[in-house]
């Protein structure tokens, strides 16, 4: 079974470009569309982005235009990237098996205006 992974969250100044990695392990990690979501306290998760086995990737407008999905096959990993981000983008980021119960544990950004 898969298990997912994410880094790079951490601290950052508002309008710096930030990239999340989920890392894959175990067999089959390359063939599965891996998704990406933002959640805040009290709230539900949003879904923000994913990509598929073929790299086709899909990037919600709640980005405004400022992400980015890639998957790197050597490093079983799925990059987010978001540029210029705001104090909007604060939250605790998961990726998933899309539309399945395997979620990797979650990763902290906090925005500083």
């Amino acid at each position: 079974q898969v298990q997912l992974a994410e880094s790079g969250g951490g601290l950052v100044q508002a309008g710096v470009s930030l990239t999340l990695s989920c890392a894959g392990s175990g067999w089959g990690f390359w063939r599965l569309t891996v998704a990406w979501y933002r959640q805040n306290p009290g709230k539900e998760r949003e879904h923000i982005a994913a990509i598929g086995p073929d790299a086709t990737p899909f990037i919600s407008p709640l980005l405004r235009g400022r992400g980015a999905i890639s998957r790197d096959h050597n490093r079983d990993a799925v990059d987010l990237q978001i540029s210029h981000v705001e104090p909007g983008d604060t939250g605790t980021y998961f990726c998933n098996i899309f539309r399945t119960d395997t979620w990797g544990p979650g990763i902290q950004v906090t925005v500083l205006p």
